[in-house]
């Protein structure tokens, strides 16, 4: 286990208070969720020993850690943190927490949560490849690979993107690719839909 995701919350000055608490924020972002909020976490430690991703030290704070962090008030190291971008979505941790807490909709709340205020941290692949996502069914309703390869696929070695080259080249041949994307019917529609979801504005 990660020592540092392991740690106990700790800060020098208090959090700084807002008008909602953060963690009644997050408590309205999930109002959907099916599972108990997470106020009711004893910190057992469950969910950070079965996640896979943070048992191999790849995130900066476990996802006990960040429950932690969420309920003292702790929004901007929450918010700047890559747990939730790193998360799986293997659900492990929702089907053996104790207290029956939604963790892994906890993690795409974040996401999305840090999406739309912009204080995601620097550097990571995932809040851009979000953005990217959304910006191209805004405009044609439909998702297109070699548009969310770009955001991406820079990151590789040279014999990585080649090789992604190749394999884009050879199902645009067989007629598995379209060259370009396509739109769906009632387009308007779907975007008054989608602006009911998400806070995008009139940002295309």
């Amino acid at each position: 286990m990660n020592a540092t995701a392991e740690t106990s919350v700790t800060a020098t000055t208090a959090p700084p208070e807002d008008r909602i608490p953060f963690v009644e924020e997050i408590k309205n972002l999930l109002y959907a969720s099916k599972g108990n909020p997470i106020s009711t976490c004893i910190q057992c430690g469950t969910c950070s020993a079965t996640c896979p991703v943070a048992s191999g030290g790849f995130m900066d704070n476990s996802p006990r850690r960040i429950i932690a962090m969420i309920r003292s008030g702790f929004k901007e190291q929450v918010l700047k943190s890559n747990t939730f971008w790193y998360c799986a979505s293997c659900y492990q941790c929702t089907v053996r927490c104790p207290r029956g807490i939604d963790i892994a909709e906890l993690m795409y709340g974040l996401k999305r949560f840090t999406v739309w205020r912009t204080e995601h941290q620097e550097g990571l692949i995932g809040p851009t490849f979000s953005e990217t996502f959304v910006k191209m069914i805004m405009r044609t309703g439909r998702s297109y690979e070699p548009v969310l390869a770009t955001t991406y696929l820079f990151t590789y070695g040279l014999p990585e993107m080649i090789l992604e080259a190749q394999t884009a080249t050879s199902l645009m041949l067989k007629g598995r690719l379209p060259l370009l994307p396509a739109r769906i019917k009632r387009l308007e529609n779907f975007k008054r839909m989608i602006r009911h979801i998400i806070p995008i504005g009139d940002k295309e």
